[in-house]
């Protein structure tokens, strides 16, 4: 059990809990402003894809960020569009996007190396120590030996808490979650919001596949978000729209993960199909002792146009 448990374990946690979390507080955004975001697979896919090529291009896996985010917004624009100006269902929309992702991405890798040609490896994001927190006992090499990404998201989750709870815009997000008409009857935009929010969640959600790329791998392969969009839907449910509990329902995925991993490795006497299963039988658990005891934004999922009364 110390072999399992031991500090590799915890920073496999981390590092495996980061993408679901970026991409969790992506959604949080669009459920918060009353759009249903089922595309978030096909953000991750092309934020990893795009982080990828922008770092194998550049020669440096920051300029493979930009890209990320770059990518994950164009794809959630998509969706903003269709959701917003078309008032399709968010669902089906969605479901929609991540297959048109899928076969995007696969295209494209195709393209820039050639069909049956295996990617190159690219410059990775390093784990940087924090000057004199990297030498704490155990909770240093956990929390603070980790890549700038891991960084920016302990950053991103009070920064995101602020933002939704206490800021102007953050009032005017719940708002349109929950009544639009009220909103527009003072003078807001419910559009502008909703847009905005879409862009945000792009932005998280491609920042969270190049996690996988650029971070994890080092390489970009097909379908590698690997369902982790669909969890990352789930997750925003369990923690209620609230970064806090989303923070904690994406580090269970992540231990789920990280003790899958751990238990093949040493050997485990039990399939390792069953084993990969593990954090998604965990979160869907988790997910249907928690559904039907949290109640979402009133106009989730509803297209709004005020031309209707």
């Amino acid at each position: 059990m110390s072999l399992i448990f031991g500090v590799g374990f915890f920073q496999s946690v981390i590092r495996l809990a980061v993408p679901v979390l970026l991409a969790s507080l992506g959604c949080m955004f669009t459920a918060r402003s009353g759009i249903i975001n089922f595309a978030m697979e096909g953000i991750m896919l092309m934020g990893a894809f795009c982080g990828y090529y922008g770092s194998y291009v550049s020669g440096s896996p920051l300029v493979g960020l930009l890209f990320a985010m770059a990518g994950g917004t164009a794809i959630a624009l998509i969706l903003g569009f269709v959701s917003i100006k078309g008032g399709v269902d968010q669902v089906v929309a969605g479901t929609g996007i991540n297959i048109l992702s899928m076969g995007l991405s696969s295209y494209l890798l195709s393209s820039v190396f050639g069909r049956g040609q295996k990617p190159s490896q690219i410059n990775s994001l390093l784990n940087i120590p924090l000057p004199g927190l990297s030498q704490l006992p155990f909770l240093g090499d956990v929390f603070f030996n980790q890549n700038v990404l891991v960084y920016l998201t302990y950053l991103l989750v009070p920064f995101t808490w602020y933002v939704i709870f206490k800021t102007p815009y953050g009032m005017q997000l719940r708002a349109v979650g929950e009544s639009p008409r009220t909103l527009e009857s003072v003078g807001g935009n419910v559009q502008r919001v909703r847009y905005s929010a879409v862009v945000i969640s792009g932005m998280l959600g491609g920042l969270g596949g190049a996690c996988l790329s650029i971070a994890n791998l080092s390489v970009f392969m097909e379908k590698m978000s690997a369902g982790r969009g669909y969890l990352a839907w789930s997750t925003v449910t369990v923690g209620k729209w609230n970064p806090i509990g989303i923070t904690g329902a994406a580090f269970l995925f992540g231990g789920a993960d990280a003790l899958q991993m751990r238990l093949q490795a040493y050997g485990i006497k039990f399939p390792r199909e069953f084993l990969m299963m593990l954090p998604y039988i965990l979160t869907m658990l988790v997910l249907a002792g928690v559904v039907g005891k949290t109640v979402g934004p009133a106009a989730m999922g509803k297209p709004y146009d005020k031309e209707v009364r």
